[in-house]
């Protein structure tokens, strides 16, 4: 590389996007062969250009599949829980796809930081507000770290929803030898307003709530947990009622 010249980010490499499109299509082989699985408004996601949040619930192992099964573009921007570090098919799918760790327990600013930069290039960034698995196969309740990076960035929130991906679920599926039915659902795009100077760990709370809101009316209800009777669930689907 000469003098002047700016090195391509890993991430953003050819390299990186070709093997991004070849697990991509792996993917989407073993969901066809392993499980009936249908997907509701993948056409939200494909009309959106540029730098995007998918904000998804977060039921099983199989989740983080798919994620890239879901998200087409080579830019996807994914965090993977540094509990997973060794786990073999994890590790080699965050070393070869350049995605990144984040430490659960703590402020992770730097790759907070990281996320914003690649936010910034113009990725689609998929994340789950709740931080981790749900061991109570439902909603638990939001971090604020998805709030966060969408008021920084500027960039528009897309729910998401995967449903049929419990843990328990799809092995006692795989045990009775049957695929196991999975649902994926995706909801409109909406904007969260910026940080502001003051007063902001109440803001990051309420559109923590609004996010967790617009995800769990897309789920049914036995899925949406600690949400289930939140007055911002009742006003969406009331509204969705009166349309």
């Amino acid at each position: 590389m000469t003098s002047g010249q700016v090195r391509t980010p890993r991430w953003q490499t050819r390299t990186v996007r070709l093997k991004r499109r070849l697990a991509r299509w792996i993917v989407l082989a073993l969901v066809a062969i392993f499980t009936r699985t249908r997907i509701q408004g993948q056409n939200k996601l494909d009309e959106l250009d540029g730098k995007v949040i998918v904000a998804s619930n977060h039921l099983g192992r199989l989740d983080a599949f798919y994620g890239i099964l879901l998200i087409k573009r080579t830019n996807l921007i994914m965090v993977v829980a540094e509990k997973y570090r060794d786990h073999p098919v994890f590790r080699v799918m965050v070393e070869q796809l350049d995605l990144l760790w984040l430490e659960r327990f703590g402020a992770d600013l730097g790759t907070l930081k990281e996320v914003l930069r690649r936010l910034d290039k113009g990725g689609i960034l998929l994340i789950a507000p709740e931080g981790t698995r749900s061991t109570t196969e439902a909603l638990l309740e939001g971090k604020p770290g998805v709030a966060y990076l969408a008021s920084k960035s500027g960039a528009p929130v897309v729910p998401a929803v995967v449903f049929g991906t419990e843990d328990r679920v799809v092995k006692a599926a795989f045990r009775r030898r049957r695929r196991p039915k999975v649902n994926v659902i995706v909801g409109e795009p909406f904007m969260i307003p910026p940080l502001p100077k003051t007063g902001r760990d109440v803001f990051l709370r309420q559109q923590t709530d609004e996010i967790m809101a617009q995800i769990a009316v897309l789920l049914p209800e036995k899925y949406r947990g600690v949400y289930r009777e939140h007055p911002r669930v009742g006003e969406l689907l009331s509204y969705e009622v009166s349309n």
